[in-house]
């Protein structure tokens, strides 16, 4: 049966852009110029289309993503419009190749288009459908690899616009670096602003200790990723040393990995990234597992789709806000009075500017 009442799955739109950061955002791994990115289209015999992006971090792997994604129709095509009875026939599918890594996006992807379409089917929010209300998420604003001076005029712009939260990328050649760049923030924006630090895997848990031992008296908000994200056994060892909480998720891929880190206590605080932990399909799953373990749950990037994930999730704690693909969507998260706001949102939030889409095709 199709029509309203039953819709299916009709084909895939899939198409590749390269939209040019704004400012280049520097980390202690590398700079980030340009957001490679795969906007994918699912269409059903309803009349209704679900929208969702993807990031592929580096051009080199944009078109393979994409083709994956095209690849990944004929698996889908005709089934009905209900997400989690497809992410677990995906799931079945992939299960001896795995679905990390580029699989991993693919299958977030539609995933997070299938959950738009069936928003936009009943003309509701994501909040909505999911049976929550829309409230104001907390944000705070990014600031990159960019030394004393650079950081202080950044974290002043956020603070002029009221966010109450900032984070800087740290992990400089020594911890008095990292030292100077906090307290010239905290000069700059004051004590009431929450600073949080992310080292981005630069360190070994030996040196993340010790870095910690002195930056635990900065009165940090958090420390993200002091070593490799899946050396669960050495964050768990930097969490038992420091007595700033230490922060992870955003390179875990699917909950089984929240679940290995959690089990190892490596990470005080969660920040799953809404592709890489499964989509929205995954993160439920994941907002249900911090909840449990009573574990403050926070989200990297994906501002617009987590904004209103986060409206559903027990533990919520901070909205991780960046403007990078602002330039291409047709109607970014409204940030106000140092709030994130979702309400009047249809679906996901998710959707952009066909003439962007045109100027920055890949």
């Amino acid at each position: 049966m199709s029509g309203a009442s039953s819709p299916r799955i009709q084909g895939f739109k899939v198409r590749a852009v390269r939209v040019p950061m704004a400012e280049p955002h520097q980390t202690a791994s590398g700079v980030i110029t340009e957001s490679p990115l795969v906007f994918t289209d699912v269409i059903t015999d309803a009349g209704v289309t679900g929208n969702s992006m993807v990031f592929t971090y580096t051009a080199a792997t944009l078109k393979p993503t994409a083709d994956l994604i095209r690849n990944f129709e004929a698996l889908v095509k005709g089934d009905a419009l209900a997400p989690v009875d497809v992410e677990q026939k995906l799931a079945r599918r992939f299960r001896l190749l795995g679905s990390q890594g580029l699989v991993g996006i693919a299958l977030a992807a539609i995933d997070m288009a299938l959950w738009d379409a069936l928003a936009r089917l009943q003309n509701v929010s994501l909040v909505r459908l999911l049976g929550c209300a829309e409230k104001p998420v907390r944000p705070y604003g990014a600031v990159g690899y960019d030394g004393v001076e650079g950081s202080v005029k950044v974290a002043e712009r956020w603070a002029k616009r009221g966010i109450t939260g900032i984070k800087a990328k740290i992990g400089y050649s020594t911890v008095h670096e990292d030292v100077a760049v906090v307290r010239a923030m905290r000069k700059a924006v004051g004590e009431r602003m929450a600073i949080m630090v992310d080292y981005n895997q630069c360190l070994t848990p030996v040196e993340a200790v010790q870095r910690l031992r002195v930056l635990d008296d900065e009165g940090l908000t958090w420390v993200e990723e002091p070593t490799l994200a899946h050396d669960y056994a050495g964050h768990a060892l930097v969490a038992r040393e420091a007595r700033t909480p230490i922060q992870c998720g955003e390179n875990w891929w699917g909950i089984l990995d929240m679940q290995h880190a959690i089990d190892a206590n490596a990470s005080d605080f969660v920040m799953p990234d809404v592709m890489k932990i499964g989509g929205v399909t995954g993160w439920l799953r994941a907002a249900a597992l911090a909840h449990a373990k009573g574990i403050p749950m926070s989200n990297h990037l994906w501002p617009e789709i987590s904004a209103q994930l986060l409206c559903c999730t027990p533990t919520a704690h901070w909205l991780e806000y960046a403007e990078w693909w602002n330039a291409i969507l047709a109607e970014p998260l409204r940030v106000e009075n140092g709030m994130a706001r979702v309400d009047g949102a249809v679906g996901t939030g998710v959707d952009w500017r066909e003439t962007a889409v045109e100027q920055f095709a890949a």
